[in-house]
């Protein structure tokens, strides 16, 4: 049984690498794609992340709750990477920017697969062990996006953007075949009973929600920050390349991170994903001309990563029942991405009107919010 639930668990994080591999092909490229290629503003790039963040958001809440109800989480996993990759060939062929939108809300609402696959792998996982499941996963998950961003530098030169995001759809397609060939799910009756309810979440799930919100408010997303280090004499050429550095980073930091929580408490790795953040956003307000600084603030941004996604995932799993699990983590993660669009808006906002400094105050003052909030949840 336990060499069946590993099993189960290399074979989502290969699914994860393989679909992560595909789509950071794409998203180191994908704001100068956007702003540069199809010619949209700042303005419109923070409302395709932000849109396409709020998206992630409302399909996984969905897809927690509907899977808990009608007991299947397989079918929302690998539907989810059939999204992905429809949209990547959308994204191949739009002609400009407004074009972006349906198949960006369709690649986002691939996340669907986000909240049952957390809830199969807490399920598959002992208490001792969840951190370092989730870990794993995240690991598995950027050292796809590590490789996916190689592919892209080297051969965006040659193939071109639109063949190039054409082709980042086939990993996903094997992501799919490994769900539906290798993962079972044990069938069980459709539980009609079931129903979000206020009462059957315990008062630290809703004290963790209210700061991860506040967090999600000011977490902007990574397009500013890449935008940010050109404006620092990077080159265009050089952008994917930091992008590079923050992925390796959380891929190779990932499971030490998810191990750490495991040992000395899921709280005290989100809170250092937290600070990690703040620090970040302090450098990128104070940073002059140093490039070695910016190269230093993105590993930063990568032991962020790794140390908020397990973390966060693992703390809502132990506080949640297991009949409600994926709703629990659907929700909270519905949370963060409805945030998510008025973050980026908000983001783009300021930085259009007043300077990209503003951006990285008004996160360190959420972040505070959220550190507060977390003084609350008792794990």
């Amino acid at each position: 049984m336990k060499n069946l639930k590993n099993r189960a668990i290399l074979i989502f994080a290969l699914a994860s690498f393989l679909n992560d591999f595909g789509s950071d092909i794409i998203y180191p490229l994908w704001p100068l794609y956007v702003t540069e290629v199809l010619g949209a503003s700042m303005i419109a790039l923070g409302f395709l992340d932000g849109l396409g963040n709020a998206l992630v958001s409302i399909s996984q809440g969905l897809s927690g709750y509907l899977s808990d109800k009608i007991r299947r989480r397989k079918l929302f996993i690998w539907s989810g990477y059939l999204m992905g990759a429809i949209s990547r060939v959308g994204y191949s062929t739009a002609s400009s920017w407004q074009w972006l939108i349906p198949y960006r809300a369709l690649d986002r609402a691939g996340k669907i697969r986000g909240a049952p696959r957390d809830a199969m792998i807490a399920d598959l996982s002992s208490k001792q062990q969840i951190g370092r499941n989730f870990g794993f996963l995240r690991m598995m998950d950027h050292l796809g996006a590590f490789l996916g961003v190689i592919a892209g530098v080297l051969l965006v030169g040659i193939l071109g953007y639109r063949k190039l995001f054409f082709l980042a759809a086939f990993p996903s397609l094997l992501s799919l075949l490994l769900i539906v060939l290798f993962i079972s799910e044990q069938r069980k009756g459709i539980n009609r009973r079931i129903k979000i309810s206020f009462k059957d979440f315990d008062k630290n799930f809703y004290f963790l929600l209210l700061s991860i919100s506040f967090f999600a408010l000011g977490n902007f997303s990574y397009s500013f920050l890449l935008l940010a280090a050109r404006g620092e004499n990077f080159k265009t050429s050089s952008i994917p390349l930091l992008y590079l550095v923050f992925t390796f980073t959380a891929s190779i930091m990932s499971l030490p991170m998810g191990r750490i929580s495991d040992k000395f408490g899921k709280k005290a790795v989100l809170l250092w994903s937290f600070l990690l953040f703040m620090i970040l956003c302090l450098g990128f307000i104070f940073v002059g001309d140093g490039k070695l600084l910016i190269l230093l603030l993105f590993i930063i941004y990568g032991f962020h990563l790794a140390a908020f996604e397990p973390s966060v995932r693992a703390l809502a799993s132990k506080i949640s029942s297991e009949k409600i699990r994926a709703t629990a983590l659907g929700t909270l993660q519905m949370g963060m991405g409805l945030l998510s669009l008025p973050a980026s808006l908000i983001a783009g906002f300021l930085w259009q009107t007043f300077g990209k400094e503003y951006v990285f105050i008004f996160s360190l003052i959420t972040t505070f919010v959220a550190i507060a909030g977390l003084a609350f949840v008792k794990e």
